[in-house]
């Protein structure tokens, strides 16, 4: 089975919380990820698809990388972090231009329809057990919030 590869970004506030966005139509919150298209670097995928899935257009010069992380038996997760001040980010004002077809009705609807910022501690009650197990054993995000202050962000 070959192995799946999504590029995403951890966006944390200056408390440690993870922005996170509700995926439509279903139950879980994720963090802005999607696959690299072609001749695209990993970097470039995870500032792209922050983009299409919450409207931030992000330096790519602020992140850092955290890696490539095993996220499910098909799919593995090259990270890279940044952070950014709760004040900076209107949860109200972030839009989702990545669509899909619906499940239900077949009509072209955002991938992506609410935000939200979520301490470690309220992972389990959002986001998908892959990525609670991940923030929860590999990644945590106080290490990330450590790793970011180290950087100077």
């Amino acid at each position: 089975m070959p192995i799946a590869l999504s590029c995403g970004l951890v966006l944390l506030n200056e408390d440690g919380e993870v922005l996170l966005a509700h995926a439509t139509e279903t139950r879980h919150w994720d963090i802005p990820k999607g696959a690299p298209d072609p001749g695209e670097t990993d970097r470039d995928a995870a500032l792209r698809e922050t983009r299409e899935e919450t409207g931030l257009v992000l330096d790519s010069h602020a992140l850092i990388e955290l890696g490539r992380f095993p996220y499910r038996r098909d799919k593995k997760l090259h990270l890279f972090a940044t952070r950014m001040r709760r004040a900076e980010v209107a949860l109200d004002t972030l839009t989702c231009t990545s669509m899909f077809n619906s499940y239900r009705t077949g009509r072209l609807i955002p991938e992506m329809d609410a935000y939200r910022w979520t301490a470690a501690e309220e992972l389990p009650q959002y986001a998908s057990q892959s990525l609670t197990r991940l923030f929860a054993q590999t990644l945590t995000l106080p290490s990330i919030d450590a790793r970011l202050a180290e950087s100077g962000l």
